[in-house]
């Protein structure tokens, strides 16, 4: 444990409390920051942490991981790259055999492709060896003919599956023996200390104490989880008492915490099934997809407020966080609106007046820009609308939805303040936040109650080599932390 850190810069939050800007010791007792004074004013105490000038920051959070897809990125084929439908296929002809007997390619985006994905293009090109092709956004998964007879699932022309039927077949990739799983998900983990992470929200489809007490009986100790409850398991937690905020049964540490039940209620935008209320161009009837209705959406929440869960709630169309702000209202659940990519102007207001945090993912801004400008071009309601959120007082939580983008809180605020990468114009960039608001949204409370660094504070820390608040946009994506803590206790440098 780090009795005290030595020569720090503080940037985040409780620097206003300072009385200048000069390097500070950070006193550390019991997990909690004891006393904060000018450096060399008071004798160090237990184990010193030299910080030799970095730049102190609360430790930050993810707010949505799909942890397990994650982690077995690390041995799926990457599709980000691919051009065109007969250039994933391609791709996935050459693509290593899995111990399982799978190919798995993940993160294509075939919404602007001059092609579209056939049964036909992908068994020309991967023959009869089981091949999955997964979509960036996870709503739709590209199976060749012998994946589908050995998922028993539908052949049809294109090989496409979409919502429903390609989250089961997402679950049952994930369904990797646990040692390997659980190796994986350590190296995710490691990997998410180096960049600063202290925390995260794991909303795996999947029973997730269990899995959670198990890795903490094995040693797991990096990072703090709080773990979603999907509505196929919500009965289950009511009959066993699980609230939000409970310890995770029979866990060797209090590292993992029960979070929200999640519901999806709509589709996504590469796939054309966020449900909004105007048409995709050139499909007048389709205007994306209703998951779950009003009524049963009311009907969950209001079941899970009732058993003391708080509530997180997928909606990226404009129609759908319409519904999922009334269900809020009527159930008087709490928690989240997840995704929030495309609001009417008149809802916008409703998240900080019902109390309800929008989670959302910056980079998908910019990945999806293009196609926001495309596929979106003709409705109404404001996409990726961050400054918008902030300025009507809403609580903006920030995360990455890896694997839909890389598990990385420097990426989603260099994305949230400078709307751009790649030397690409800024898009949108009314739209984007200052950076103390990014750094705070990066934070356990989000951008209205976000971690600070003062005594009596919890000593989830980290070390960075340039100040974030003035960084540019490429300083932030390439940000170096040169020490993480939780709870006072190394996870990364030192």
């Amino acid at each position: 444990m780090i009795g005290t850190i030595v020569g720090a810069r503080v940037a985040g939050a409780g620097r206003e409390l300072l009385p200048d800007d000069g390097p500070v010791d950070v006193f550390l007792d019991d997990g909690v920051i004891a006393d904060i004074a000018p450096t060399g004013a008071l004798k160090s105490a237990g184990d010193v942490l030299d910080a030799d000038g970095a730049w102190l920051i609360p430790g930050l959070w993810d707010h949505h991981v799909h942890v397990v897809q994650w982690a077995l990125v690390a041995q799926r084929e990457a599709l980000g790259h691919a051009t065109s439908a007969a250039h994933a296929a391609s791709i996935m002809g050459s693509a290593p055999v899995l111990s399982d007997g799978r190919r798995v390619g993940t993160g294509f985006r075939d919404a602007l492709w001059p092609d579209t994905p056939t049964l036909a293009v992908l068994d020309e090109a991967t023959g009869d060896v089981p091949t999955y092709l997964i979509n960036a956004d996870v709503h739709s998964v590209w199976l060749n003919s012998a994946a589908l007879r050995r998922e028993a699932m539908p052949i049809d022309a294109t090989g496409v599956l979409r919502e429903a039927p390609a989250f089961e077949i997402s679950r049952r990739l994930n369904a990797v023996d646990p040692v390997e799983g659980d190796r994986l998900v350590a190296a995710m983990a490691r990997d998410a200390a180096s960049r600063g992470v202290v925390g995260l929200i794991d909303l795996d489809m999947a029973w997730n104490e269990d899995a959670w007490t198990r890795r903490l009986g094995a040693g797991f100790d990096t990072l703090q989880v709080e773990f979603g409850i999907y509505p196929e398991f919500l009965d289950r937690a009511i009959a066993e008492g699980l609230s939000s905020g409970d310890v995770a049964r029979g866990a060797a540490s209090d590292l993992a915490r029960v979070g929200s039940l999640k519901v999806i209620t709509d589709g996504s935008l590469g796939t054309r099934t966020a449900a909004c209320s105007h048409a995709y161009p050139g499909d007048p009837h389709n205007h994306g997809l209703l998951t779950v209705d009003p009524a049963t959406l009311t009907d969950l929440m209001t079941r899970a407020t009732g058993a003391g869960l708080s509530c997180a709630i997928h909606a990226i169309g404009d129609v759908a966080n319409s519904h999922a702000l009334d269900a809020f209202a009527t159930t008087g659940a709490w928690g989240t609106i997840e995704h929030a990519q495309l609001v009417a102007h008149a809802d916008i207001p409703r998240f900080a007046r019902l109390g309800i945090a929008a989670s959302v993912q910056p980079e998908h801004a910019i990945d999806d820009r293009d196609m926001t400008d495309t596929i979106w071009v003709g409705q109404t309601a404001l996409p990726y609308a961050l400054r918008s959120f902030a300025d009507t007082g809403a609580n903006l939580r920030f995360g990455s939805d890896a694997p839909v983008s890389p598990l990385d809180p420097w990426a989603a605020m260099a994305a949230a303040i400078y709307r751009t990468r790649d030397g690409r114009a800024p898009w949108r960039l009314e739209q984007g936040v200052d950076a103390a608001t990014a750094l705070a949204a990066s934070t356990r409370g989000g951008s209205t109650a976000g971690a600070r660094i003062e005594v009596g504070a919890a000593a989830d820390l980290a070390l960075c080599a340039e100040n974030p608040l003035t960084a540019s946009e490429t300083g932030l994506r390439a940000m170096s932390v040169t020490a993480t803590l939780l709870g006072g206790r190394l996870t990364h440098g030192g």
